[in-house]
Parts: structure tokens; sequence; C-alpha cells
């Protein structure tokens, strides 16, 4: 009994140290309403899974802020990155050329503002 007990320590501690590493990378767009539409199935269907093709990131979301400013919309795409290294590859490696995928195909039709937040902690609501 006491080696299933030591196991279950360890793995407990092992994601509770891997989920400390995660880098949380956020993409806040406001956009012309206009676009919004063929923005929205353009990052659906193409940009979000080439970002996740790199294989930097264990997980991503797309949200819709609530409150909106008069004539734009605003979205929220977050990356949670699985290490300080990997956000590191990812933004050496292939952001550039993502962004200016974007940039190219939206020009002056959308702001977008970029930040990195560390996992301190992570909680799950258990069942």
């Amino acid at each position: 009994m006491p080696l299933l007990f030591d196991v279950y320590i360890l793995n407990s501690l092992f994601s509770t140290f891997a989920l400390m590493e995660h880098i949380i990378y956020n993409v806040t767009v406001s956009l012309d309403p206009a676009v919004e539409s063929d923005w929205v199935n353009w990052m659906r269907t193409v940009h979000i899974p080439e970002v996740m093709a790199t294989g930097c990131f264990l997980e991503s979301r797309m949200s819709k802020m609530n409150e909106q400013e008069e004539g734009v919309c605003t979205y929220a795409m977050t990356y949670v990155a699985y290490s300080q290294e990997h956000l590191d590859d990812y933004q050496k490696k292939h952001a550039a050329a993502l962004q200016v995928d974007h940039k190219s195909r939206y020009e002056g039709r959308f702001a977008a503002f970029r930040s990195t937040l560390n996992v301190i902690e992570h909680f799950q609501h258990e069942r």
C-alpha cells in the first residue's frame, strides 16, 4: 500500500510543478465589425490550427468580450504554452510568419495587443 501512496504523491507533485511552468500567451484583437464573420471563420479554420500545429501549446481558447466599444468587436485568443522555452520557440520560429498572414489579410481592420502570464496555480472543480 505505501508504494501506491508514494506514486500518487509523486504524480500529484509532478502535475503541480508541470502546471506551474505553463505560460499563458494572450492575444486580444479589436476589429472592424464588417470583417468579423470572415475573421472568426479564418481564425477557427486556419490561424488557430496553424498556431496549435507548431507544437508549442497545450491548448487554446477563443473568446469574445462581452462589453464592446462602439464600432469594434473584441476577441481574446488564449494559448497555454507548455513552458517558457516553448513560448520562446514559438516566438522565434513561428510568430512572425503567422502574424504576417494575419496582417496581410486584415490590414487596417484590426488592432492587436499581446501579453504573457505565468501560471501560478491551477484549480479545478472536483466532482
